[in-house]
């Protein structure tokens, strides 16, 4: 009974890992929409299965290199071709093209920082645990913004027609590999002694849930990812200097 426990959270990280293939299956068919929102179930799957190791006490470094390896998939390949796919049926990038393969580039190189960003965390994961991530996590760029970024842009097709696609995706797929594997200080979502910020945090994980369960509300999603990312780099700038000058 002890050992069988571990299978219950490392059953939701391989529901995740075949989601996230089941994305780049289902973008090869051409149908985006769903490609996506799998690539968002996949992030409430990654969330669902650090509780349950919590819960059932039932964390072990099996299931620590599973969810890295089931992440590289479900939120760097899958957000990846999806955006590749996006760019020429959104953006109209033509096959072949310079502004083609600049894109599968870009795209290339955020799977590829995704995954030394993940190998990175995997080295420090046995260090004492803190609030802060080292390099933005590769589930908030490829589930939480990419895939919603996505979804915004079919939901919406005159603004996605208006905008130069074939230089935001590149532009931004660098912008996020960089961050990824940076030593910018970004914020865990955990308790904090900030009621106030907890109260936060639960909020926006339950509409985050609502919105991927149901489907619905895309713009909410994409809106949270902005302002998580950019918030979260500030607060980790501020305390990094904060806690430097009282060192000093």
């Amino acid at each position: 009974m002890s050992k069988l426990r571990y299978t219950v959270p490392n059953s939701v990280t391989a529901l995740s890992l075949l989601l996230g293939l089941a994305s780049i299956i289902t973008t090869q068919y051409g149908d985006l929409e769903f490609a996506a929102w799998l690539i968002v179930w996949c992030g409430l799957l990654d969330t669902l299965d650090g509780v349950v190791a919590r819960l059932l006490k039932a964390t072990s470094s099996f299931g620590a290199e599973f969810d890295s390896m089931a992440d590289v998939i479900s939120f760097g390949v899958a957000p990846a071709v999806l955006v590749l796919t996006a760019g020429i049926q959104l953006g109209g990038i033509e096959y072949d093209s310079g502004q083609y393969w600049v894109l599968l580039l870009a795209c290339g190189v955020f799977a590829l920082a995704g995954a030394m960003r993940l190998a990175r965390f995997n080295l420090t994961s046995d260090q004492p645990k803190t609030g802060w991530f080292t390099g933005v996590p590769i589930t908030a760029c490829g589930g939480g913004l990419l895939s919603s970024m996505v979804l915004v842009l079919i939901h919406h097709e005159r603004i996605a027609s208006s905008m130069p696609l074939h230089l935001y995706l590149p532009v931004l797929l660098f912008v996020l590999a960089i961050l990824m594997v940076s030593r910018v200080r970004f914020p865990k979502a955990t308790i904090r002694e900030s009621k106030l910020m907890n109260a936060f945090q639960f909020v926006n994980i339950a509409l985050i849930f609502y919105c991927g369960v149901t489907r619905s509300f895309p713009e909410y999603l994409f809106g949270i990812g902005v302002v998580l990312l950019i918030g979260g780099i500030i607060a980790g700038r501020l305390t990094r200097v904060a806690s430097a000058a009282a060192t000093n």
